[in-house]
């Protein structure tokens, strides 16, 4: 019954045979009544073995005396033959509709289609095959050639093994779009291993960050009875909205780079990728949540604007561009998103924008694309932010390394940083884009004071050694004399001609041998009494000498680290003033005392009592602290 007959009949004595085009002529050779609705199953199937009943006396045989009958042949077409027929055997062609099929006499082909690797030779194949054998034409112009599926162990999945993982059952337990990320992210054109786990690990990269994104804003704007300003209007009638250009450069960076993922987004997705732009809607988002909102936390905290008469403008001015900024961002963010994960994209809909305006439609689905502006084509001065900001975020990833590598931990302050920036690897001096946000650095960094540099030799060695792997195919015997001419040369200078030249040149058995990066291999090391992280163009050096002042700042950071986990684990609001309890070693004390106020501010402590009574222990530095806390009336 698998697979379409051929619809060939042979004569069983002599070589006579007939192909058909239709039903009815089949039929009328055949000498049978044309049944009244060929498409009715209960008057005609065309497959096997129904098919094979229809036979006939072959009139050649019957004129030579012989009784020769004519019967289809026992093949079938292979079913990719009736795949490959899709795009015109579903309107029933060349039967009827043709103008759906080729209008205007010109075949139409598809502009998208899918389906796993397998395929290559199968759908694929015969969808070409066919519509240029019909049409002179391919049947399609893109198509997206999905990877296997395995188990988490790689393993094909089969009952045998029984490995074979329920997608439904993933689905009620992580979310249709947790499961629809995992594949877009881990790029679905190769293939990919597949369980509830890896699913659930995915989601970390943009749902849970969206979400977290999601509740801090509505936490402050719920606080603050914050609406967008075309949602509001002041006493003219006029909005509020503050002009992206008059906004802090942490507003128009995180602006700036969305952007640039409306851009190259909608650039990716129109040539048919998906695990780029999957990964660069992560990227955008770590940099939202991770550098934005909390480089941005005490501005939502400051007093609301409500309050203005109390503060400042240019701080109730600073709070009302991160609210408007973080609504932009995250409302467009919606639609970008939409695609690849669009219940969650519903959601924020349906928080952000249905929620204030009944009239928006009814489905972030019905919204239009965002459309980029091209802002950082046109201004100059943002592209030049936007850079420095990345080159910050570099900088502050490697100095967290340098810290991780020599235990020395985030919340203690340090005195000073140095930025090794050579200008022969940028091509120019970037000096100048990075104190735009050196404050930001500092801060990031938690060191006092950063200082430039251009040569690494002041803080590391270099060591460079043949890549055996690689250099030992090219070498041969030789690889002895050239591991020898590289251990006697001067690793630093090896290094930097390396970086400048892309190439470096030593003298083997009397023959300049000319050697690739990819034939060494480049070891840094360290200065004593430097704490040093590099990414091959840039090197940041921490000074992890310690002073009494520094260690008491550390250990004030501490304590707000420990009072603001109680705050939490408290169930407490972000609004609400505590009173603190607490004991501490003399040392520990010294440090609390000297940092009082920022303490306080930091956690909303607006009293502080020394006890011995029913306090939970939590040392610093093996130092004894214990304390409570309570909610202040």
């Amino acid at each position: 019954y698998w697979g379409t007959p051929l619809p060939i009949w042979k004569c069983d004595l002599c070589p006579a045979e007939r192909v058909f085009s239709s039903f009815t002529e089949l039929f009328h050779e055949a000498g049978r009544r044309v049944p009244e609705d060929l498409y009715d199953r209960a008057q005609f199937d065309p497959h096997r073995p129904m098919i094979d009943d229809l036979t006939w006396e072959c009139y050649g045989c019957r004129d030579e005396g012989r009784n020769g009958v004519f019967r289809r042949v026992e093949d079938v077409i292979d079913a990719w033959f009736d795949s490959g027929s899709m795009p015109f055997a579903q309107h029933h062609y060349p039967f009827e509709n043709a103008e759906l099929v080729a209008p205007g006499g010109k075949f139409a082909p598809a502009d998208f289609i899918s389906e796993a690797v397998d395929q290559t030779r199968g759908w694929f194949y015969t969808l070409h095959v066919l519509a240029c054998a019909l049409f002179d034409s391919v049947a399609f112009e893109h198509c997206i050639v999905m990877g296997h599926v395995n188990d988490d162990q790689g393993r094909k999945m089969s009952k045998r093994l029984g490995n074979v993982v329920d997608p439904l059952g993933v689905i009620a337990e992580t979310g249709a779009d947790a499961m629809r990320w995992y594949f877009y992210v881990n790029d679905p054109e190769q293939t990919s291993r597949f369980s509830a786990k890896l699913v659930r690990e995915a989601a970390q990269g943009l749902q849970l960050p969206i979400w977290n994104a999601l509740s801090f804003f509505t936490i402050y704007a719920n606080l603050d009875g914050w609406v967008p300003p075309s949602a509001q209007r002041d006493s003219n009638g006029s909005e509020r909205a503050i002009p992206v250009a008059e906004r802090p450069d942490l507003d128009r960076w995180i602006l700036g780079r969305l952007d640039e993922e409306i851009e190259k987004v909608a650039l990716l997705l129109e040539g048919y990728r998906i695990a780029e732009p999957a990964r660069r809607l992560e990227a955008f988002v770590d940099d939202l949540n991770n550098w934005y909102i909390r480089r941005s936390r005490d501005r939502f905290w400051s007093a609301a604007p409500a309050d203005a008469a109390a503060e400042s403008d240019a701080k109730s001015s600073n709070k009302e561009a991160a609210y408007q900024t973080l609504y932009t961002v995250l409302t467009t963010l919606a639609r970008l998103i939409a695609p690849f994960t669009p219940f969650l994209a519903e959601t924020l809909h349906e928080h952000l924008v249905r929620s204030l305006y009944p009239d928006a439609p009814a489905s972030v689905h019905l919204e239009d694309w965002p459309e980029a502006t091209g802002i950082l084509e046109r201004d100059r001065e943002l592209l030049a932010l936007v850079g420095a900001m990345g080159l910050a975020k570099r900088l502050v990833g490697l100095g967290r390394v340098a810290r991780a590598e020599h235990d020395l931990k985030n919340r203690q302050p340090l005195a000073s940083a140095t930025l090794v920036l050579a200008p022969e690897i940028f091509g120019v001096d970037v000096r100048p884009q990075l104190e735009r946000v050196r404050e930001l650095v500092l801060d990031e960094l938690n060191v006092k004071a950063i200082h430039f540099a251009e040569r690494r030799g002041e803080y590391v060695t270099h060591e460079v050694r043949p890549n055996f792997r690689v250099l030992g195919k090219k070498l041969g015997g030789r690889m002895k004399a050239a591991q020898a001419a590289l251990l006697a040369a001067d690793g630093d200078a090896l290094a930097e001609v390396l970086a400048r030249d892309g190439r470096i040149e030593i003298q083997v058995d009397g023959e300049a041998l000319v050697l690739l990066p990819e034939d060494l291999e480049v070891r840094l090391i360290e200065k004593e009494g430097m704490a040093t992280a590099n990414d091959g163009e840039l090197l940041v050096a921490l000074d992890p000498r310690l002073t009494p002042e520094l260690i008491a700042e550390g250990r004030a950071r501490e304590v707000v680290n420990r009072l603001q986990t109680a705050r939490k684990e408290a169930g407490l609001d972000y609004a609400d003033r505590i009173r603190v309890r607490y004991s501490a070693a003399p040392d520990l004390e010294s440090a609390i005392a000297a940092h009082r106020p920022w303490i306080s501010g930091e956690t909303l402590a607006v009293e502080w009592q020394v006890g011995d009574a029913n306090l939970t222990p939590a040392p610093i530095d093996d130092l004894a602290f214990a304390f409570a806390i309570d909610r202040a009336s």
